[in-house]
């Protein structure tokens, strides 16, 4: 696209751009501000999220000149790429994003999950129609609606929709399993090539986009807000009987005091000690973000406060000195699903 075909014709491109632009650009992150909107936890800040934006920025670059090699080399024409090959490197390109964000514990429900994967997808979707803005940039009005109302959504839609269905099957277990997250994936592949295909007329296909995903993700954040509610009250109560129970002094009559007794015979005195340190403060740091996700869900919020943080730190001092084999020998009784370590995330950010 040329912005400066000359002096009687620039204020005239100018005008067009800033028409196409907006159309293009604006409405999945418009879709994105009210996801977050909606989120009545507040579990991921915009700071969080404008990271991820801009991680997911950087794919398309990456899919450029991979697209290109692959192009090249298969000899396919360009209609059976979009169709067959670039939805699958595009989706697993995002997905391994979503799984980054999964293993370090920064995705612990449906909600969160859905934001962020629709915040790569934006980020992705953006920068994608930026490019078609230059280089395919004096295509009319209607085009940028369809890339920015149906396109650009897609991406974001379809990532979330992996990021839900992945949350659904890993969210118990701690371990690696590539196999959990290829329903999902496969999902975000076939909706992305079928997008790619116009079974329907592209204004018909981005409407119904625009009909189907936001009663999906509303539906989402409902269960996911039922489900959490519930699981802050069951968890809340089992923390607070636990810490009651160790400062009381009745933890050794417990099941798990006695199994931390046992371990007397494998570790040395002070790694015993300090491994029930550990439980304490572990324990009171989850029950302080249970407690600050219930303030928010009364409209309430707090800040973590000085003390919080310096607990993290004599949290993160017991870990070195426990090590790897302690930490694995706690795994039992100590609470290390992802939606418990994903709360101390959540009050330590």
């Amino acid at each position: 696209m040329q912005l400066y075909p000359g002096a009687d014709g620039r204020s005239i491109v100018y005008a067009e751009f800033l028409i196409r632009a907006p159309v293009a650009l604006l409405p999945v992150l418009i879709f994105l501000v009210a996801l977050v909107y909606l989120d009545s936890y507040k579990l991921v800040g915009f700071r969080a999220v404008l990271w991820v934006i801009l991680a997911g920025a950087l794919l398309p670059v990456v899919g450029y000149f991979l697209h290109g090699f692959l192009l090249q080399r298969s000899g396919m024409d360009f209609i059976g790429f979009t169709r067959y090959v670039s939805p699958v490197t595009e989706e697993t390109m995002k997905a391994l994003l979503i799984v980054y964000l999964f293993r370090s514990h920064r995705i612990g429900f449906l909600v969160d999950g859905a934001i962020m994967g629709f915040a790569v997808g934006a980020g992705f979707g953006v920068v994608e129609n930026i490019y078609y803005l230059y280089s395919a940039g004096n295509a009319n009005v209607a085009t940028w609606i369809v890339r920015g109302f149906g396109t650009a959504i897609m991406h974001g839609g379809v990532t979330a929709i992996f990021a839900i269905v992945s949350q659904t099957l890993t969210e118990r277990n701690m371990k690696v399993n590539p196999l959990r997250y290829l329903p999902g994936l496969a999902a975000a592949i076939v909706l992305h090539s079928l997008f790619n295909h116009f079974v329907l007329p592209p204004f018909l296909m981005t409407a119904t986009i625009l009909a189907l995903l936001p009663p999906v993700l509303y539906l989402v954040f409902r269960k996911s807000a039922e489900h959490m509610h519930e699981w802050l009250e069951l968890d809340f109560d089992a923390d607070a009987l636990l810490l009651r129970q160790i400062n009381a002094g009745e933890f050794a009559e417990t099941k798990t005091g006695r199994y931390l007794h046992d371990l007397k015979s494998r570790f040395e005195g002070h790694v015993v000690v300090d491994m029930l340190c550990y439980l304490r403060l572990y324990t009171e740091l989850a029950l302080r973000a249970k407690g600050v996700l219930l303030m928010r869900e009364n409209g309430l919020d707090v800040s973590v406060g000085e003390r919080t943080q310096e607990k993290f730190t004599e949290l993160d001092y017991l870990e070195k000195s426990i090590g790897k084999t302690g930490l694995l020998a706690m795994r039992p009784f100590l609470h290390m699903t992802r939606k418990d370590l994903w709360q101390l995330y959540v009050l330590g950010k």
